[in-house]
């Protein structure tokens, strides 16, 4: 009777209902003779979302959190030293788990509302000229914050001094959202998770492992960290069947199948198009907002799948993020660590359209004035009306006129 209540979170994201129905379906047999090859070719299908020709897509019934533990259970010794950076809640949280998994963490502390340091990695690597750095890790998108950064830009520094360091990136906002070129970036390992731009409830960790990688995986036989449920050894062994070492999501595998038709029907670069597209709707309402500014400390920084909203002073965001949920039925993200009570967050990923996101920015105005920010109602509707009108291509063709 009251409608339903609309998620703009940074995920999990909205489920199209495709997706839903693909995975309203009873419990099947993952033993059974066929299904081998319904994942080989979902396996095969995800390395196109990656943008990968060679290595392997490995996914676990776990959270994003799981395939990052994975890469570095089967890449990596405890000892290890490596280049990582910290600049929001999960940068903060992949550093913590390299620190209690053994790593020797050289860390280039960043401001929040910035991403990797380009320069420091660039100084970093170039003095290591005993390449005592195994590993280089990179968060593509810092979801606390709305920030992205340069993954082509870290390989390039990696380049510049041939470094053979692995580089980790951390895509679970990013990949299937913005652009992100495995291959081309020469990625070694990247984490994804199923409830952000591949549209399914949580619960699957997808990991992308270059050759190079795997490799690493083959020198430590025998050796390096404990690994058994996140084993890459395991996993080769039972996928080279079509088969799974434990018992798979099959329902969430369902629905990924789905998905990963709607995104590569589309057309990646479509899909990385449309999401810059409806982040600039939500920055030119923003920046309506009288008082509101984004954390992310410039366009250069700017994510295309969250933006991190800055309120007014005085007004305190955990006011704003209730009042959008009792009131206006509208889910909006908080702000995480040193951010809570001074930002919110508009999630602008997966199955979105504009009109979609103005109700979101209508909710977040009203909250605002409700929380005593003194801004123009409306304003920022306005302004992301008039982005949309300018830059939405029409989805559907129009019917041809009569004779």
């Amino acid at each position: 009777m009251n409608g339903y209540q609309h998620l703009f979170i940074p995920g999990p994201t909205n489920v199209p209902e495709p997706v839903r129905q693909a995975m309203n379906l009873p419990m099947e047999d993952m033993r059974a003779p066929d299904f081998p090859g319904f994942v080989t070719g979902l396996l095969t299908d995800l390395k196109k979302a990656y943008r990968m020709e060679t290595g392997r897509v490995f996914v676990f019934p776990s959270s994003g959190t799981g395939a990052w533990e994975s890469a570095i259970q089967n890449t990596l010794q405890p000892g290890d030293k490596v280049l990582m950076s910290r600049f929001g809640q999960f940068s903060l949280l992949w550093v913590d788990m390299a620190e209690r998994l053994g790593l020797d963490v050289e860390l280039c502390e960043v401001d929040w509302g910035k991403g990797v340091p380009l320069d420091d990695y660039a100084r970093i690597l170039a003095a290591d000229t005993d390449h005592k750095i195994k590993a280089v890790f990179a968060t593509q998108n810092e979801t606390a914050t709305g920030v992205t950064s340069d993954i082509a830009g870290v390989r390039a520094a990696l380049d510049a001094c041939d470094h053979p360091a692995m580089l980790f990136v951390d895509g679970v906002s990013s990949i299937a959202s913005i652009e992100f070129e495995m291959e081309k970036w020469g990625v070694d390992l990247a984490v994804s998770g199923s409830q952000k731009g591949f549209m399914l409830p949580a619960g699957l960790g997808i990991l992308g492992v270059s050759e190079k990688a795997l490799e690493a995986n083959k020198a430590l036989a025998g050796s390096g960290m404990a690994r058994c449920y996140f084993s890459f050894e395991d996993m080769i062994k039972l996928n080279d069947t079509g088969y799974f070492p434990y018992t798979p999501a099959t329902q969430l595998l369902r629905g990924l199948r789905c998905s990963l038709d709607m995104l590569l029907e589309t057309g990646m670069e479509s899909v990385w198009a449309r999401h810059h597209r409806l982040a600039g709707g939500v920055r030119a309402a923003v920046a309506a907002w009288d008082g509101c500014e984004l954390v992310a400390h410039g366009p250069e920084w700017a994510s295309d799948t969250v933006s991190a909203i800055y309120v007014p002073q005085g007004v305190d965001a955990r006011d704003v993020i209730s009042g959008a949920y009792y009131k206006y039925q509208t889910s909006l993200g908080t702000g995480l660590n040193k951010l809570m009570g001074k930002a919110f967050r508009i999630g602008h990923l997966g199955s979105l359209n504009p009109v979609m996101l103005c109700g979101a920015i209508s909710a977040a105005e009203m909250a605002l004035v409700d929380a005593g920010a003194q801004i123009v109602p409306g304003s920022g509707v306005a302004a992301a009306q008039a982005h949309f009108r300018d830059t939405t291509p029409a989805t559907v063709a129009a019917p041809a006129k009569a004779a």
